[in-house]
């Protein structure tokens, strides 16, 4: 099969981790993964966890080579809203030169991308230019609960070098992007408790608190009016960026306009002081991310709920510890509510945030094979806001730096509907797979 044909039907195996009645298809997707990395003539193995399973693949090993672990994520996300979607979420369709489907950025394209690579160097060759240990995970969009204890337990048959990543974007097409840093993570929920019972707002209203107004002023006091976060001791250790970085950043184009276009925002807003693009990369940040309570039916219903709810994650930066932001922020928002109501704080995942060198030996060897795959182009070296738990793991467990190599583009709508990968990267990202591992063998 081809790797447009491979890619085409991954994508049909709706491998949705978070929603129990897709169990099967995460594991019919991982099998069908095991059988064309077997085809291949690697050794592939499937490990079980308490979730969804873990696949290894290994070439043969021969001493005095660099060993390289490829990771990749074989589960999407959910596809809700359905109607939002231009063609069946789970049917791959081709418009003008893009693959349409969920997963198909995120991360199946730039996952079949790599196993392509490799299926053509090996058909050539009969062997890869270095040691190579595949892991593809099938929790990633659930936080990978199981990956770290599991890299724990099989610590010496994983081990490598290097760990190599395509899961991260491209600032614009034929831009070979290089990632050398990602925002960390801490996800918290909070409950505001009010009466034990809905109220009638007219016989009660002024004589109790109510829990939506307490949780909408809480939300509001998390930011001061230029948009800086308010909890005290945040910012304590927060790197500075490094003035190459300042300048590097600018020079890849108008970041205030694409990010306007992209988001359909009628203005940007957010820390001063800063870019957008250094808002985005490298400052933490504290975000919203759901709030409710009451009626919210149609037409008026007079109450005074007995709860309110908001949900928050906040971004974080290399030195700032997870685990500590959270009891921050926790100390801050129970100071800050008055005694009528009661909050209930539930914590949620969290991850570090993780930073490499971009000018070490490994590093150049990225971009390198970069200049090599997109020839004639600008190599952008960056950081991302979004965050990937795993990275930190790598490095934790297994001591080794991870290269994140991406594929997708700015407008490739990950984790919405109409997601899209262009069928040009995906024939990119051959030709990345190939020259990465040239280049990490011969440095």
């Amino acid at each position: 099969m081809s790797a447009l044909e491979d890619l085409l039907t991954c994508l049909r195996f709706p491998s949705v981790s978070t929603d129990s009645k897709h169990r099967s298809d995460v594991r019919a997707c991982a099998e069908w993964l095991k059988s064309k990395l077997s085809g291949m003539g690697l050794t592939a193995e499937l490990h079980e966890t308490p979730g969804h399973p873990i696949l290894v693949a290994k070439n043969k090993r021969l001493p005095g080579r660099r060993t390289v672990l490829l990771y990749g994520h074989y589960d999407v996300q959910p596809a809700e809203p359905l109607n939002e979607w231009l063609s069946p979420a789970f049917e791959p369709t081709l418009r003008d030169g893009r693959i349409y489907c969920r997963g198909a950025t995120d991360n199946k394209g730039q996952l079949i991308a790599h196993v392509s690579g490799l299926a053509e160097t090996l058909s050539r060759e009969g062997d890869l230019p270095v040691n190579l240990t595949i892991l593809f995970e099938g929790e990633e969009e659930i936080g990978s609960p199981n990956l770290k204890p599991f890299l724990e337990a099989h610590r010496e048959e994983l081990a490598c070098d290097v760990v190599a990543i395509s899961d991260t974007g491209m600032v614009g097409e034929g831009i070979g992007t290089f990632t050398y840093g990602l925002r960390g993570i801490a996800c918290m929920e909070v409950k505001v408790h009010g009466p034990s019972i809905d109220l009638h707002s007219g016989i009660f209203g002024g004589a109790v608190a109510n829990p939506v107004t307490m949780a909408a002023r809480l939300v509001a006091s998390l930011h001061d009016e230029e948009g800086r976060v308010a909890i005290p001791g945040f910012y304590d250790g927060v790197r500075d960026l490094q003035p190459w970085e300042r300048s590097s950043w600018a020079e890849l184009g108008d970041g205030d306009a694409e990010t306007l276009s992209l988001t359909g925002s009628p203005a940007l807003f957010g820390e001063p002081g800063y870019t957008e693009r250094e808002r985005r990369w490298a400052r933490p940040t504290a975000e919203v991310n759901g709030i409710g309570g009451g009626y919210q039916g149609e037409g008026s219903k007079t109450v005074i709920a007995r709860e309110a709810f908001f949900k928050l994650s906040f971004r974080l930066v290399p030195d700032q510890d997870p685990a500590r932001i959270l009891d921050l922020a926790e100390a801050y928002l129970r100071a800050k509510a008055p005694p009528s109501v009661r909050l209930e704080i539930k914590r949620g995942h969290t991850g570090m945030a993780y930073l490499m060198d971009p000018h070490s030996p490994l590093g150049k060897a990225a971009q390198r094979a970069l200049e090599t795959t997109f020839p004639g182009g600008k190599i952008a070296l960056i950081r991302e806001g979004g965050s990937i738990p795993i990275v930190q793991a790598f490095k934790d467990v297994l001591k080794a730096d991870t290269l994140l190599l991406g594929l997708a583009l700015p407008d490739c709508q990950a984790h919405a509907p109409n997601e899209n990968f262009p069928v040009a990267n995906l024939e990119a990202g051959i030709r990345l797979n190939q020259a990465l591992l040239r280049e990490l063998a011969a440095c």
